[in-house]
């Protein structure tokens, strides 16, 4: 009798923090407040137990309540789950950094969340204003702080629980290694943009040097053209082993060693996105050599601006 595939709760060890994460995450980029609250409900039902959140969504209070009514429903409990959010550009002032944690963890209604990341490594100017842009439009920066400055403070919120680990986002493999290389705590976790239009394979291998987590974000290539889900071979795949595009997709993901993140509005397309099933190991070969376009779909990298949130949002 064959052993049933276990692909879809497959659990990653993190190098410090609560143990592991679960591969399969769900994105909680939701603009539409109704739909944030169903699609969550959804993904829990689902089986999706690591939610990746942050304060500039604004809505993690309706990713928690969501969140509180499953457990309180005895849907799941709160250590089988694993939330992760993230400090925005305008906290990025170490004396700002556990004050945003403690808004964040309290909108979410956690006694601890499980990872707490660096949203991205550019600093905005400090206030109240997310998105601080000066009189002809452009965003203001904070000369005056450094990613790794920002890191220090980030460790020092480890100590009192609040949160278990802590990790980067939106970084590269050189803004990484300098974190790592002054770091007393390692990032458990570094999110970036990856699929098969983008690997990250330098990056991903740094990471299993360091024992870091690489979590994929637009996994699916969020929709966007080239669309990554209508590739010819990812296609050609996906009729081979009776499974979606997507679903190959996150599974090729999740068997190269990422935690790769999915969002959707949709009850069945939650539901299908969950359940993932192992590839040959031919058609991973075949992802790695021949799919040979490269794009980067969101310029977050650039320049600290969130690239899938609307402007206003």
């Amino acid at each position: 009798m064959p052993s049933p595939d276990t692909l879809r709760t497959t659990r990653i060890p993190l190098s410090h923090g609560p143990g592991s994460v679960p591969a399969l995450g769900f994105g909680t980029l939701i603009p539409d407040p109704v739909a944030t609250t169903e699609a969550v409900r959804a993904a829990l039902r689902a089986g999706f137990r690591h939610l990746d959140c942050s304060e500039r969504y604004r809505n993690e209070q309706l990713v928690g309540d969501a969140t509180r009514e499953a457990i309180d429903a005895g849907v799941l409990q709160r250590d089988s789950l694993f939330v992760s959010t993230k400090l925005w550009n305008n906290n990025h002032r170490p004396d700002r950094v556990r004050s945003a944690l403690e808004a964040s963890r309290n909108r979410l209604h956690l006694d601890y969340v499980d990872c707490y990341l660096v949203h991205t490594p550019f600093a905005f100017h400090p206030g109240d204003e997310q998105d601080p842009r000066d009189a002809s439009g452009q965003i203001v920066y904070d000369p005056g702080v450094r990613l790794v400055e920002t890191w220090q403070a980030m460790e020092s919120l480890v100590a009192d629980g609040r949160c278990r680990s802590i990790g980067l986002s939106n970084v590269s493999l050189q803004q990484v290694q300098e974190v790592v290389a002054s770091a007393r705590i390692k990032p458990a976790l570094v999110q970036v943009e990856s699929h098969p239009y983008l690997p990250q394979w330098d990056l991903l291998e740094y990471c299993r040097r360091q024992g870091i987590v690489l979590v994929a974000f637009a996994a699916l290539g969020h929709g966007m053209a080239p669309r990554v889900l209508d590739d010819p071979l990812i296609v050609a795949i996906s009729r081979r082993v009776n499974k979606t595009p997507a679903q190959v997709l996150l599974a090729w993901a999740v068997q190269r060693g990422t935690a790769p993140l999915t969002t959707s509005t949709k009850a069945h397309r939650i539901e299908e996105n969950f359940d993932i099933s192992a590839l040959p190991e031919d058609a991973m070969q075949q992802i790695q050599a021949q799919v040979t376009s490269r794009v980067r779909f969101n310029a977050v990298v650039g320049s600290g601006v969130p690239g899938f949130i609307p402007r206003g949002t």
